[in-house]
C-alpha cells in the first residue's frame, strides 16, 4: 500500500486534485504472480520482469501507442493521444506499486477479474501460510521521458488524497504520528478480505442463463462500493418471473465479474447497466459471479480513542474512507448503509446517535453494512427499475 502519510513531490497539490497529464507511449501489459506483501526489492524485480516480458513479446517490431496519462487524487486514466478515447480507467487506490526504470514506468495492481472457477483470484498451495499465497498482478508498462516525474506524481497523489480526507474531517495531518499509527496498522490483519473469499472456488461460478429473444434479464445492479478490493457490481434485486429469477442460479448479493466474456470489473455502473441492456435480443447469457451475502460484516480494531476510525458517516451511509486506515482494514466500504453496530440495529437511529456510538467505541467494533441502493430497494424506499 502506497504513501499513507505526507510525502514531498513534484506537483502542486491543487494540480493533483484537478488532475495532470503526461505524454507517454503504452508498450503493453502482462500478468505476474506475487505474494501479498513483497518487499520493495522484490517489487522492483517484478517490475523489471514485466518490462522484459512486454518487450520480448513484440521483439524488434514493438508497437507503440501514444497516450495521455492522466493522474489525479481520484484516478489514473490512459487516453489515446489521437482520439482521446479512454483505454484504461483505474481508481487510484487500485495501484499497488509504481516503478520507474530509466524511461520506463510500470504500474502494478492486483488483478480484479477471476476467469474460471479453477483460476479464480489466487494461485496457492493447499495449507500454505498467508504470506506464501500467490496473487495475480497485472502490470502496465509505459515509456516516457518524464518516467521519474510520473512515478513521483502518482506517489504524491496518494499523499494529497490522504491529507484532503483528514482536513475534510477536521483533522490536522501534522497532529498524527506516522510511526505510531503505522505500528497499529501493521499489527492488524485484513478482515473480510475479498481476495480470501474469492480464492474459494466454491464461491466463484460460471453460469448459463436461458431467456427469450426481446426479453430483459430482469435484474437491478448496484456498485460494490469504494473500499471493496475487487470493484464490480452487485445483484440488488430480481424481477419475479424474469430470466435471472427463473434460473434459480442467482441470489441477491452476488457480485458479477463478467457477462458473455466481457469483464464488468472496474467499470462505471452506467456502463455495466448498458452491457446488460444490450443482452435483450440474446437467448443465452454466460455470467461469471462470486456468491456473496447481501450484508457485509465489518470488524474494526481500535485500541484507543486517540486513533481516528478513518471514515465518515452521513445519515447512516458511509461517505468517505481513509486509505490504509483501520476502517479500510476492517472491511468498511463507501456507499454502504450501516445496519448494525455491535449487535444493535441502527436502521431507525438518528445520525447524531450513530456518530456518537462510533466516536465512543473502542476495542473491537462490529458492524453490518450493505450498499445503500440495495438497502433502499429491499426496504421499499425505491421502486426497482429492472434491466
Amino acid at each position: 500500500m502506497l504513501c499513507v502519510f505526507p510525502l514531498p513531490g513534484p506537483c502542486e497539490p491543487e494540480d493533483l486534485i484537478d488532475g495532470i497529464i503526461f505524454a507517454a507511449n503504452y508498450l503493453g501489459s502482462t500478468q505476474l504472480l506475487s505474494e501479498r506483501n513483497p518487499s520493495k526489492n522484490i517489487r522492483m524485480m517484478q517490475a523489471q520482469e514485466a518490462v522484459s516480458r512486454v518487450k520480448s513479446a513484440d521483439g524488434d517490431a514493438q508497437t507503440l501507442t501514444e497516450v495521455d496519462l492522466f493522474i489525479s487524487t481520484q484516478r489514473i486514466k490512459v487516453l489515446n493521444a489521437d482520439s482521446q478515447e479512454t483505454m484504461m480507467d483505474n481508481a487510484l487506490r487500485t495501484i499497488s506499486y509504481i516503478a520507474d526504470i530509466g524511461n520506463i514506468v510500470v504500474l502494478m495492481a492486483r488483478r480484479r477479474m477471476p476467469r474460471t472457477a479453477s483460476q479464480d483470484c489466487i494461485e496457492t498451495t493447499p495449507g500454505a501460510p498467508e504470506a506464501k499465497k500467490q496473487y495475480k498482478m497485472i502490470c502496465h508498462v509505459f515509456e516516457s521521458e518524464d518516467a521519474q516525474l510520473i512515478a513521483q506524481s502518482i506517489g504524491q497523489a496518494f499523499s494529497v488524497a490522504y491529507q484532503e480526507f483528514l482536513r475534510a474531517n477536521g483533522i490536522n495531518p501534522e497532529d498524527l504520528s506516522q510511526k505510531e499509527y503505522s505500528d497499529i496498522i501493521n499489527t492488524q490483519e485484513m478482515y473480510n478480505d475479498d481476495l480470501i473469499h474469492f480464492s474459494n472456488s466454491e464461491n466463484c461460478k460460471e453460469l448459463q442463463l436461458e431467456k427469450s429473444k426481446g426479453e430483459i434479464l430482469g435484474v437491478v445492479i448496484v456498485e460494490s462500493g469504494w473500499g471493496s478490493i475487487l470493484p464490480t457490481v452487485i445483484l440488488a434485486n430480481m424481477m419475479n418471473g424474469g430470466p435471472a429469477a427463473r434460473s434459480g442460479k442467482l441470489s441477491i448479493g452476488d457480485q458479477i465479474m463478467s457477462i458473455n466474456n466481457t469483464s464488468l470489473v472496474g467499470l462505471p455502473l452506467a456502463t455495466c447497466q448498458g452491457i446488460i441492456k444490450g443482452l435483450k435480443n440474446q437467448v443465452q447469457v454466460k455470467m461469471n459471479i462470486v456468491s456473496c451475502p447481501p450484508v457485509t460484516t465489518v470488524l474494526i480494531k481500535r485500541p484507543d480513542l486517540k486513533y481516528q476510525l478513518g471514515f465518515s458517516v452521513q445519515n447512516g451511509i458511509i461517505c468517505s474512507l481513509m486509505r490504509g486506515g483501520i476502517a479500510e482494514r476492517g472491511g468498511v466500504r463507501v456507499g454502504h448503509r450501516i445496519i448494525e453496530i455491535n449487535g444493535q440495529s441502527v436502521v431507525a437511529t438518528a445520525h447524531e446517535k450513530i456518530v456518537q456510538a462510533l466516536s465512543n467505541s473502542v476495542g473491537e467494533i462490529h458492524m453490518k453494512t450493505m450498499p445503500a441502493a440495495m438497502f433502499r430497494l429491499l426496504t421499499g424506499q425505491e421502486t426497482p427499475m429492472y434491466i
